[in-house]
């Protein structure tokens, strides 16, 4: 039986910050994107600076357990919330924590604790917003006529994980467009005149995704997807996306047996030697 939301079991995620949680959703953004057979009802908690906040956070928490992400420079709150999710019986992950100490280690020096400092509205934060904006409204092909503007350009057959690499890339300030590439219809002309952005060519092996296609149809309420999971289709798919990749000379990353950020530091990694012959200042990863 097809997986519907009437069938599927809601899961609560709550998203707590000191800040304005700009950097907590767009990281759950990107790995929500992993998990589309599931119902995520997020529950945001911003902004929190005193106990007396935190106090009704932990209560609406209660009401709904569920995973609770956070990111605080505020030691006290975060103890709080941390003691406060234990008795609940519910799963808190820090997730500034663990890079803060390690750095703190690595330096040896004390962290410093102030609320929100982390999200400094400096121009690197400006920029991270600006990515992620453009990223969402270049997601799946819309608004060709702005591609010339991407930083990165991902093209891809279906189900090449083109969406989520590129709302992880905007998250690291990058402006990430993605088209897919769908038998029987014309890619955008305007890709192929393009100059400034890199583009780059994503695959995958036919069998890795035909699992993927396959557990993804189990959530669709249509299955008139011609050839969408025939092991001989999906292989020409890919067979003419590398062509094609090939012709216009795109580089080419294999997402198999990848994760988002490993397909992530591999695109960087092309991006950085390109600004690094052009004289440009690299990407901080």
């Amino acid at each position: 039986m097809p997986l519907t939301p009437a069938n599927l079991e809601i899961h609560h995620l709550h998203l707590v910050s000191d800040a304005t949680g700009e950097t907590i959703k767009g990281v759950t953004r990107a790995v929500l994107a992993q998990f589309r057979a599931s119902i995520i009802r997020r529950h945001h908690w911003f902004l929190i600076h005193t106990q007396q906040q935190m106090e009704k956070v932990l209560a609406g928490i209660q009401e709904n357990p569920g995973l609770v992400f956070s990111t605080f420079g505020e030691k006290a709150l975060m103890h709080q919330l941390e003691r406060g999710c234990m008795d609940i019986g519910v799963r808190h992950v820090g997730l500034m924590d663990t890079a803060l100490t390690a750095l703190s280690e690595f330096l040896q020096q004390p962290i410093e604790s102030a609320i929100g400092k982390q999200h400094t509205m400096d121009e690197a934060y400006f920029q991270r917003i600006e990515a992620m904006d453009y990223s969402l409204d270049h997601d799946d092909g819309q608004n060709p006529e702005r591609l010339a503007e991407a930083d990165v350009i991902l093209v891809g057959v279906s189900r090449t994980s083109k969406t989520p690499t590129a709302i992880y890339l905007a998250n690291r300030g990058i402006k990430a467009a993605n088209v897919p590439i769908v038998p029987g219809i014309d890619l955008p002309p305007v890709l192929f005149e393009l100059r400034r952005p890199l583009i780059i060519g994503l695959t995958s092996d036919p069998d890795h995704l035909m699992m993927i296609r396959q557990s993804r149809m189990k959530t669709l309420t249509t299955h008139d997807l011609k050839n969408y999971t025939e092991p001989e289709a999906i292989i020409e798919e890919i067979r003419a996306a590398r062509r094609l990749f090939a012709q216009r000379g795109w580089p080419i990353v294999d997402v198999t047996r990848r994760s988002i950020e490993e397909t992530a530091a591999e695109i960087i990694s092309l991006l950085d030697c390109r600004r690094e012959a052009a004289g440009v200042d690299l990407i901080e990863f």
